[in-house]
Order: C-alpha cells, then sequence, then structure tokens
C-alpha cells in the first residue's frame, strides 16, 4: 500500500466544554486534504490519544471516514500499554473502514524488547489491514530496537515505522536491517531532511497543518535530485517545526490553529493553554511565515 510522502498526525478539535467536536474534525481533515496531505492518522499523540475514551475514538474514526473515503488513508492510532485493549480498539478501528493502523510503543510500563515484539505481533495479527510502528522513547519511556524492528518487519502486515527517536544512529541501522519495501517515516518535523537521506520516505507530521505544501515540495525536491532546493526550504521551515514544540505538543499547534480560524479547540487536561509567553512567539511565527 502506498501511504504517500506527508501524512498528518492531526488534533483531536474538542469544544469549550471538552467534549469531542466530530463536525469540526470534519472540518478539519477536509482542509488539511485540501492542503495536500496524503493522509491522515487519528488518536496519536497530536490527537490526545491518552485522553479519549474508547467510544470517543471509535466515533472519531467513523466521523472522518465519512471524510477520507475515496479521496486518502485515513490511519487509527489505535495502541496504548494494555495489549488485550489494544487489539480489541484495532479490530473495530478495522470494521469501521480504517485504511491502516498506528501502533505506538506501550508507555509508563516499559516492557522489554520480546514483550514489545509480543504487543505489535498480537496486533498485527488480530487485523488485516497493515500496521505502522512508531517509536517515540521522548513520551513512552521505551525505545523499540532496530533488532525488534527487524523481527517485526518480517510479519505481513507490519508494513512500517514512525521513528521519532531523533537518533540518526539508530536510524541507520534500522534501515540497513529491514527490506526496502519496510516504509520508515520521519516522526519529527525537524529531521525530516536527514531522515529522508539515511533511507526515510517521508514524514508523520505535526506542521502539516499549517505547512503541508512546503513538505511535499520539500520531498519531491529530494526525491528528484535537487539537493539545494530540498535544503534551502528544510532551512526555511525549520523554525517553524521547532517552535511548534515550545510546549507539550499540541499545545502549541492548537494555538495557531485557533489563532487562524480551524477548528481545534481546548487541549484536554492534563494539557492546557498556551502562556502568554508562548503565545507571543507564536504570533511572531505566524506572522513571520506570512500564515497570518
Amino acid at each position: 500500500m502506498d501511504f504517500g510522502r506527508v501524512i498528518a498526525a492531526m488534533v483531536t478539535p474538542f469544544t469549550e466544554d471538552y467534549a469531542v467536536d466530530y463536525d469540526a474534525a470534519q472540518q478539519l481533515a477536509a482542509y488539511l486534504l485540501d492542503q495536500g496531505v496524503d493522509g491522515l492518522v487519528l488518536c496519536g499523540s497530536t490527537g490526545e490519544n491518552p485522553t479519549l475514551t474508547k467510544e470517543e475514538k471509535l466515533k472519531l474514526f467513523a466521523a472522518v471516514k465519512q471524510v477520507t473515503k475515496g479521496r486518502a488513508l485515513l490511519i487509527a492510532g489505535t495502541s496504548g500499554y494494555n495489549t488485550m485493549t489494544s487489539v480489541e480498539l484495532s479490530q473495530k478501528a478495522e470494521s469501521l473502514g480504517a485504511d491502516a493502523l498506528l501502533a505506538v510503543t506501550p508507555y509508563y510500563n516499559k516492557p522489554p524488547q520480546e514483550g514489545l515484539y509480543q504487543h505489535f505481533k498480537a496486533i498485527a495479527e488480530a487485523v488485516r489491514i497493515p500496521v505502522i510502528l512508531y517509536n517515540v522513547p521522548s513520551r513512552t519511556g521505551v525505545n523499540l530496537q532496530p533488532q525488534t524492528v527487524e523481527r517485526l518487519a518480517q510479519l505481513d502486515n507490519i508494513a512500517g515505522l514512525k521513528e521519532a527517536a531523533c537518533c540518526m544512529e539508530q536510524m541507520i541501522e534500522i534501515r540497513l536491517r529491514t527490506p526496502a519495501d519496510f516504509l520508515i517515516y520521519s516522526g519529527d518535523d525537524a529531521t525530516t531532511l536527514p531522515m529522508l537521506a539515511m533511507g526515510a520516505c517521508g514524514v508523520i507530521s505535526v506542521s502539516a497543518h499549517l505547512i503541508a505544501q512546503p513538505l511535499q515540495e520539500m520531498i519531491a525536491a529530494f526525491e528528484r535530485g535537487d539537493n539545494d532546493k530540498a535544503l534551502e526550504l528544510h532551512n526555511r521551515y525549520y523554525p517553524l517545526n521547532s517552535k511548534l514544540f515550545i510546549r507539550s505538543n499540541p499545545i502549541p499547534l492548537k494555538y495557531c490553529l485557533n489563532k487562524l480560524g480551524l477548528p481545534a479547540g481546548p487541549c484536554r487536561l492534563p494539557l492546557i493553554a498556551a502562556d502568554a509567553e508562548a503565545a507571543r512567539e507564536l504570533d511572531a511565527l505566524l506572522v513571520e511565515y506570512g500564515l497570518l
């Protein structure tokens, strides 16, 4: 399956009383597709996955599928620290039309590598759709080692990896250990170009909410061998990619989206609204890039 090059890790819009705003989610999904993203990840970390109930996630998958059907892939974030619950949610997401799954390493309980292997194997064997692994040790407290990725890549429907360890040596080792058709996506916007140089095929992106087309242009330039253009775009947007993380994601992104009149709403606790200092920096950022 071709997942594309730029996939947006979509925020979950909430109303002012913190209910999931399913209409706003459909509006934002349509907007992102119009901006040129190739697919959407729902209920990832940018989507505030840990604060959503199982019922909210399933209703969100169903609502956004109405928008993506026939236009783009919907990738459902279904993994957590409980393997049995992850398997159940994955099966239900598949039944609602999810095209693929994003499965993060279990957080908090810090399983060993064999536990990680068995966790992802259980999910993959429970569904027929492709599974993209997600390694983000800064958030989960556990790192999916290249040897474990190599083993998992041998399973039929484990199709790729969102790699956000921000370790270039690890990225090289993963690429060397996996087949050419095993898709590796940058999970960190600021290092997408270096990741491409080491064999990644694209990015599962936060900043695609704001700069989908420049990201597409940077990847296209790299693929056609125009390294000067790719580097120019990387350098131009590096400050934006960095400043979207001046507070815990998605606090800065939701601030920017709301400022631009796009449906995002507040974050759910324990995340909070952007403070005054962050707001000033983000306002200046939006002006600098001609977005506001």
